[in-house]
């Protein structure tokens, strides 16, 4: 498979996006600007997919048991991050999102955004400001220009 390609698709998972993303294309040899610009893209590629069929998405799995009870423990999971964003709202999303750790990125910002009914396009716009930010933090920390322990401590 072309590193390119796996560069966007492992960026674009829940579990991995930026965080992953970006240090394999640098692993694959790619420059450090080439390794974020992509790392970035295919992390956000599906945020606006995402915020648009939510509702939809929800409609379907709500309708089937397993589906439902992931959704559900999903859910709870994130209601515990969202008081972050409802006090400090679209600037609190891009910084929610940019803490390069789990349960963090921008899979978990837009179920934040779509809990809080946050307009999509705002939201869309914190969400890639965040993973900008995120990237960029990941990229230092890989190349050992920082620690990310110390931006967290």
């Amino acid at each position: 498979m072309n590193s390119l390609l796996s560069v966007l698709l492992v960026s674009a998972l829940p579990f991995a996006e930026v965080r992953g993303g970006l240090p394999l294309a640098l692993y694959y040899g790619l420059n450090p600007v080439e390794a974020y610009t992509v790392a970035v893209i295919g992390n956000i590629l599906p945020i606006p997919p995402l915020l648009l069929l939510l509702d939809l998405l929800v409609g379907i799995a709500t309708r089937v048991s397993l589906l439902e009870k992931i959704y559900t423990r999903i859910t709870t999971r994130v209601e515990r991050k969202k008081d972050f964003v409802e006090r400090y709202g679209y600037l609190g999303l891009a910084l929610f999102v940019s803490i390069p750790l789990p349960i963090t990125g921008a899979w978990t910002g837009v179920l934040i955004a779509f809990l809080l009914g946050m307009n999509r396009l705002k939201s869309f716009l914190a969400i890639f400001a965040g993973v900008c930010i995120a990237g960029l933090i990941v990229l230092l920390a890989s190349l050992g220009v920082i620690s990310i322990a110390s931006i967290i401590i």
